[in-house]
């Protein structure tokens, strides 16, 4: 069996890195200087910037709203098919009425413009819906 040793050619030695070198950077922890024993090229990192954090925070935050969304709509969508598998049956279900009511009056809101134009007539045919109930 052979043993994989490393990424590169086969054969091609590495020389071992010396961590004494003069453009090494070693690590240093915060409050360390070069004169308590710390690397006297060594840098500090810079660290993420406070807007690219709070820039993917928010792309998270919209997913989020979709996904609630979304799931809002097929909600909706499945209190519309069982109100119209009732209709069918002959029979109505004020539960599911209510049900419908209360998923039209809490819709939230979308990120995304398509799924809001479309959470928008799903709304719209339920209260259409309900309103035909109604009367």
């Amino acid at each position: 069996m052979v043993a994989i040793e490393g990424v590169g050619r086969p054969g091609a030695a590495r020389a071992p890195a010396r961590p004494n070198a003069p453009n090494s950077v070693a690590f240093m922890p915060p409050g360390e200087t070069a004169e308590s024993g710390g690397s006297a090229s060594a840098a500090p990192v810079p660290g993420v910037a406070l807007a690219s954090m709070l820039a993917l925070q928010e792309l998270g935050g919209e997913a989020q709203e979709d996904r609630a969304a979304r799931r809002h709509g097929l909600d909706l969508l499945a209190a519309l098919a069982g109100l119209q598998r009732a209709l069918l049956a002959g029979r109505a279900d004020p539960a599911a009425l209510q049900g419908l009511v209360e998923l039209a009056a809490s819709v939230p809101r979308a990120a995304d413009p398509r799924l809001a134009a479309m959470l928008s007539a799903i709304v719209l045919r339920a209260r259409v819906e309900l309103a035909r109930r109604q009367a």
